[in-house]
């Protein structure tokens, strides 16, 4: 990194090495062959048999399908996951193609999918970046196919199992008073798919979870079954919007009803109207149970919220979503951060 790979052969090219280090030695040298070679045929030697990442490979031989088909093999199931658009629109997948076969076999390896620990939340990202059928930015246009979309659907369903139960009791609560037809900050997601797929993971994964929805005074229970997809579960979501959003209700519910939560999250759209200050009617919860209960208020199209209260360690607020949030979220939940 210091000196070049000149530095390295002028070091250790006429010494005696050990094996292993004659593998990094090998592996090195196929690095900075790749970095200066013309010929297409020697990049895909490269990459097949030194397992070269995307990286690593000049920009102009990225333009070549067969070298894009030769990075297919080996490349990580995250990368391979995030660039199905750009695959699909240079004609690398075609439909019904050899390729797509063993690239949706991939994406529904369960063993697979547990070695990369792949979060459903990352999984859902890269399958609606994928049906969206287009780019964030630029002129890169695709058009999804159908079995990559159908094995993105099973990856997220088996990638529930990756995550690791933290033995809270949860109330996830989502927020209908409004359309949940909008775009999250920070993932172009739907709200929908969000609250949709938050409330699969927790309801699957966390064996004391209640999904409730929300709307105008009104707390009604949610079934979210593990057998249902997530059309299925966004389904259960989708009410007839009405009233004002009052984030203390799932709370107040909690309380009137005799459910012990350890942690509340809810996930809305809106700026809050409250008739009772959520944080106040947390802090009343806690007096009545005992429990020092948690309270995560997702704001996915907000940009900016005030209901926690800043001096309290057991509150959030998350002003839009991304992965990022999900790991924010089971760190307050563990008392990591």
């Amino acid at each position: 990194m210091t000196k070049g790979w000149k530095g390295v052969q002028e070091a250790y090219g006429d010494k005696e090495k050990s094996e292993d280090v004659q593998k990094v030695f090998a592996y090195l040298e196929a690095v900075e062959r790749a970095k200066h070679s013309t010929d297409e045929l020697e990049i895909i030697h490269l990459i097949e048999e030194h397992r070269l990442e995307k990286e690593q490979i000049l920009t102009n031989h990225l333009k070549s399908k067969e070298v894009l088909k030769a990075l297919l093999k080996e490349m990580p199931l995250v990368v391979l996951m995030k660039h199905l658009g750009k695959l699909t629109a240079d004609k690398v997948l075609t439909p019904g193609s050899p390729d797509v076969a063993a690239v949706c076999e991939r994406i529904q390896d369960e063993m697979a999918l547990k070695k990369a620990k792949t979060h459903p939340f990352n999984v859902l990202v890269a399958s609606e970046n994928y049906k969206r059928g287009h780019g964030k930015r630029g002129k890169l246009k695709w058009e999804p196919d159908s079995d990559i979309v159908q094995a993105l659907n099973c990856a997220f369903c088996k990638s529930i199992s990756n995550v690791e139960s933290t033995g809270k009791r949860f109330l996830v609560a989502v927020d209908v008073s409004s359309s949940l037809s909008s775009v999250a900050h920070g993932s172009f997601i739907s709200t929908v798919a969000i609250a949709a797929a938050m409330c699969m993971v927790f309801a699957q994964t966390e064996p004391n979870t209640k999904v409730v929805v929300f709307s105008d005074g009104v707390v009604v229970p949610c079934d979210i079954s593990s057998d249902m997809t997530l059309m299925q579960a966004a389904a259960q979501l989708i009410q007839t919007p009405g009233g004002s959003t009052d984030c203390a209700l799932p709370i107040t519910w909690a309380s009137e009803n005799d459910k012990t939560v350890d942690v509340f999250i809810i996930f809305t759209n809106n700026q809050t109207f409250e008739r009772a200050n959520p944080a106040v009617t947390l802090q009343t919860y806690r007096k009545k149970t005992g429990i020092f209960s948690k309270l995560i208020v997702c704001g996915m199209i907000a940009s900016s919220l005030a209901i926690a209260d800043p001096e309290d360690r057991g509150m959030l607020d998350i002003c839009g979503f991304d992965s990022h949030a999900v790991d924010v979220i089971r760190n307050i939940v563990l008392d990591a951060i």
